[in-house]
């Protein structure tokens, strides 16, 4: 890192002793304008803007561009932007580089000739906590520049904050002027959904660990599709940042995220004219996932297909007062399947549970208490009400926790009727299950 001396720390303009509100007037003269692309000094650095792009999954375009801070010492010598930020030495410093920062991208922004998507602006919680609860500032400057409210998302990074309640106010005041906001990084280590409740912002960053993990582990995965999922039932659109390979993309898509950022879509660039035309192939991308979802989709159309013969018999047995272990034997005798169950049309069960030989050497002793599910409610379950609603017909689950014993299942269930009551037949199938052995020759 370039180490700066005295006079490289001085500001090349000569700001007034007084900084506790830095305005326009304080500010513009720190801008200055080179034909369409305007650049800042703060403390003999020359700032720029660089934008990346954020698209829609589902429009296939750009849809807005993250704003960017650049620096360039004296050597011309690139200054990461986490050093810049550590640079001001006051509270009323470092809300005149967010000030400066905010005045920058916007003029940069006003003159592209996308008069249609958003502009992501930082805003860093310490600036928002500790300048005045109303930031008449930036009223005054999409005033001045002319570009519409409505145009703006402020992102507010997800750390913790000394004074909950200002946040608060400062994020309704942005709200008021019309712009959008959104919580930035969340899922990073102080992230909590307390945070979504309160602020109740409009676009949710997701951090980048989220995705780095996801890609890693299939659980992780798992987690974060439930993840996008509640904050869709919270109100929020849903943007990943930090994709980078075809491998996270699919993840993504995968996951229902609305929005995708990342440098395997399109790198940051202060070339702001070229960069509103990259536009990356969502076409391909889609089919691409379109075939692999097939793919992963068919499994279970494939144990619909072949349980159904050995269900519709196992339920006419039943019908003819059959005992369930003699209706369900094939059934049970099947290496995947752990158990089978009857429930009536109010979803308890009716009788103790028939656990396969499968299901027994599966069984852990750490999650006993839950074996036992006689007259267990299981109406709650989808799978319950699903054939409830379309009696006759084979209904399947998509693989969940099975709360009898903590293990990944799927749940056939089948709807019929028994002397002119509805009775539903249930049959958990292990979704990792053991592969049967093979005698040798």
């Amino acid at each position: 890192m370039h180490s700066f001396n005295d006079s490289e720390l001085t500001m090349v303009h000569s700001l007034p002793a007084k900084l506790t509100d830095p305005e326009l007037d304080v500010l513009s003269p720190l801008l200055h304008r080179n034909g369409d692309v305007w650049t800042a000094d703060f403390r003999g650095l020359i700032l720029s803007t660089a934008l990346q792009p954020i698209y829609s999954i589902s429009h296939k375009r750009t849809v807005g561009y993250e704003a960017l801070i650049r620096a360039l010492d004296p050597d011309n010598a690139s200054v990461l932007p986490i050093h810049l930020f550590e640079l001001p030495t006051s509270d009323a410093e470092a809300l005149l580089l967010d000030r400066l920062c905010r005045y920058l991208h916007i003029q940069n922004y006003s003159g592209l000739k996308d008069q249609l998507n958003w502009l992501f602006l930082n805003v860093s919680p310490r600036v928002v906590t500790s300048g005045s609860q109303a930031d008449s500032f930036f009223g005054e400057l999409l005033a001045q520049t002319k570009l519409p409210p409505h145009r703006v998302v402020i992102e507010i990074v997800e750390q913790p904050t000394d004074d909950a309640e200002r946040l608060r106010d400062t994020v309704a005041y942005y709200r008021q002027l019309g712009c959008l906001t959104a919580i930035d990084d969340f899922g990073a280590g102080h992230s909590n959904f307390e945070r979504i409740w309160n602020l109740s912002p409009d676009i949710v960053k997701l951090d980048r660990k989220l995705l780095t993990r996801a890609t890693e582990d299939h659980k992780a995965r798992q987690i974060l599709n439930g993840i996008v999922s509640l904050l869709h039932q919270s109100g929020c659109l849903v943007l990943l940042e930090g994709v980078e390979t075809s491998d996270q993309a699919m993840i993504a898509i995968d996951a229902g995220v609305d929005f995708v950022q990342g440098f395997y879509f399109c790198r940051p660039s202060t070339d702001l004219a070229k960069l509103c035309n990259a536009q990356p192939d969502f076409d391909q991308l889609l089919r691409e996932y379109k075939a692999c979802h097939q793919i992963t989709r068919d499994p279970t159309r494939q144990l619909v297909d072949f349980f159904q013969r050995d269900f519709h018999k196992a339920t006419e047995q039943l019908q003819t007062g059959a005992a369930m272990a003699r209706a369900c034997s094939t059934l049970l005798s099947h290496h995947t399947v752990s158990r089978c169950y009857l429930a009536d049309d109010k979803g308890v069960q009716i009788e103790d549970t028939l656990i396969s030989d499968t299901g027994t050497r599966n069984l852990d002793p750490r999650f006993k208490p839950l074996e036992s599910t006689s007259k267990a409610d299981w109406y709650r379950q989808q799978y319950l009400r699903q054939a409830l609603a379309q009696p006759g017909n084979l209904h399947v689950t998509a693989p969940y926790l099975c709360v009898t014993g903590a293990y990944m299942c799927v749940t056939l269930s089948l709807c019929f009727t028994h002397e002119s009551e509805l009775r539903v037949l249930c049959c958990d199938i292990l979704a990792n299950p053991p592969q049967p052995s093979v005698n040798p020759v």
